[in-house]
């Protein structure tokens, strides 16, 4: 298990971002998580400008394979009275792997206060909850999880997570790196081991300035209401272990089968 916070402290900085390595146990298959690479790049893009506001939207494609050492840049498109856009690469051996674009944006006085969306009521895992990881060569040994199923349609998940390793970690950071911690619900559609599938894009909305929980502990929910032609549209949320939401977003989902 390797934190993310150590994979940033060990960066060594360039003039327009940072190298570093994305150890063995954060891949899956020839490509790293794609959650950790988003905050990798997230993480750039904080470090790009000084004072900027809180992360409110994220655009990400996966463009190709991430693996052992990245070149990661940020580069400021605009920043306005309001707004800073940060475009974020990641390049490795394979060429570009990542490119996303966040925008930073700090809350604003509104006569619009419009929420339709009822908190969730799953309880928590607690210290006596029995929770599963994963195998250590695979990216999903650095979290801790515990599947809900009841009440679930055919291509839906629901799943508590938590990064191991939090310490000295941003929130907006920890929290890119866990919301993409299920694996596309379309494999929910698929009998007899998991099918070739691989993200393509994922659209992150934050609705909070600042996400926090208890325990460390994330609710995860992916729905894919859609899947023909070789692609899979999903819906994702996530709510923190009072049921308050904190981020919600798309994903295009690519079928290999």
């Amino acid at each position: 298990m390797t934190p993310i916070a150590d994979i940033l402290a060990a960066a060594t900085p360039t003039p327009t971002g940072f190298t570093t390595m994305i150890p063995a146990d954060w891949m899956q298959g020839r490509t790293s998580y794609g959650g950790i690479s988003s905050a990798i790049a997230l993480h750039a893009a904080q470090q790009s400008e000084p004072d900027l506001p809180p992360l409110r939207s994220a655009q990400i494609s996966f463009i190709g394979p991430l693996a052992g050492e990245i070149t990661v840049t940020a580069t400021k498109l605009r920043r306005g009275r309001t707004a800073a856009f940060i475009q974020a690469d990641i390049v490795s051996a394979a060429g570009l792997g990542l490119r996303a674009t966040f925008v930073f944006m700090a809350s604003q006085p509104s006569k619009i206060d419009f929420d339709q969306r009822p908190p969730v009521t799953h309880p928590y895992p607690t210290p006596e909850t029995k929770v599963f990881t994963g195998p250590e060569a695979f990216f999903i040994n650095n979290f801790n999880f515990l599947d809900l199923k009841d009440g679930l349609g055919a291509g839906e998940l629901l799943r508590w997570a938590r990064l191991r390793a939090t310490a000295g970690l941003d929130p907006m950071v920890q929290m890119l790196a866990i919301a993409d911690a299920l694996p596309p619900a379309v494999a929910r559609l698929f009998d007899g081991g998991f099918p070739p599938v691989s993200s393509v894009t994922w659209i992150v909305n934050m609705l909070t300035d600042a996400p926090a929980t208890i325990d460390d502990w994330w609710l995860l929910s992916a729905k894919s209401d859609f899947a023909r032609n070789g692609c899979s549209s999903q819906t994702m949320r996530v709510w923190n272990a009072k049921g308050q939401l904190m981020a919600e977003g798309m994903q295009s989902v690519a079928l290999f089968i």
